[in-house]
């Protein structure tokens, strides 16, 4: 099978470091494959949402060089495949509506939705909008992470019916991802560790719409001073565009990449085609951690 990678950026504000390690990471993997990167804007969540984020976010790749092949896929332009995919499964009864408050799913022992409104046969009325959940019925326990090996899954979180779609009108990421991914024809997904804890969840709604599952590589964060990851919510700075190749050199070395003893007299693409003729996904961390090179 042909392979095809994907990076699907948020459009809430400019790229950070971090961003770049994810963005440098699926496509090195995908390139040294001879494979397809493609771009998914996940423009769901207009609330999040910056004004001219996604141009910066296209303009910032471009910059550095990494260019994505075949069309930009925007989450915003699909509503109406989601809907007839969501429909689908409250149709066929594998998924319910819920009105369960997250004060009262955090009061739980377990702190996880325990199915309370899975045989309530709630219907959603314009009064009272109601989230909807996947009834989970092929929860997965294991999966394996290219880079971080046999993963063991919660089982109160691996049996958990998870919300495919939310009370304010808008879709899941859980769900939206899985069905994005299948119809980009990703092969496999490089993405950030953040995402490692709902994997299991994506993979069972996989198997439910009996759609082929790729398989999976979850990069190391970084993090910043207090520990915590680098993001847009953090108040990460954006990418400085004027040192390309400083900030793609340390980028590699932070996922565990050699760099060329003169990467200093070498252009951006020649950086980049020397960590794609060099890219080993076996030396990648399998632990987060804080920007520490010095080059």
């Amino acid at each position: 099978m042909h392979y095809i990678g994907r990076f699907a950026p948020s459009p809430s504000g400019p790229l950070h470091f971090g961003s770049l390690v994810t963005a440098l990471g699926s496509y090195l993997q995908a390139k040294s494959q001879c494979g397809k990167w493609l771009i998914r804007i996940e423009d769901i969540d207009p609330p999040r949402e910056v004004k001219g984020a996604s141009s910066l976010i296209l303009k910032t790749l471009e910059a550095f060089n990494l260019f994505w092949d075949d069309d930009i896929l925007y989450q915003s332009a699909c509503y109406k495949r989601y809907q007839a995919v969501l429909q689908s499964l409250l149709d066929k009864q594998y998924a319910y509506y819920c009105d369960c408050t997250r004060q009262r799913i955090h009061n739980l022992p377990s702190g996880v939705y325990d199915g309370f409104c899975r045989n309530r046969h709630l219907s959603n009325a314009p009064q009272q909008p109601l989230a909807i959940r996947l009834k989970q019925t092929r929860p997965i326990y294991q999966f394996t992470d290219q880079i971080r090996g046999l993963q063991n899954v919660d089982i109160a979180n691996a049996q958990e019916d998870f919300i495919i779609h939310r009370k304010d009108g808008l879709f899941a990421y859980n769900l939206v991802v899985v069905l994005d991914d299948y119809q980009q024809g990703i092969t496999e997904i490089v993405r950030g560790a953040d995402l490692l804890p709902v994997t299991a969840k994506q993979i069972s709604l996989y198997q439910l719409l009996d759609l082929p599952v790729p398989t999976y590589c979850h990069l190391p964060l970084v993090l910043d001073n207090n520990g915590n990851k680098l993001s847009k919510q953090n108040h990460a700075q954006p990418l400085d565009l004027n040192d390309l190749t400083t900030a793609t050199a340390q980028a590699l070395q932070f996922l565990g990449q050699i760099i060329p003893e003169n990467w200093q007299d070498a252009s951006q693409q020649q950086l980049l085609e020397w960590a794609i003729d060099h890219w080993d996904i076996a030396k990648v961390p399998k632990q987060n951690s804080q920007l520490t090179t010095n080059i």
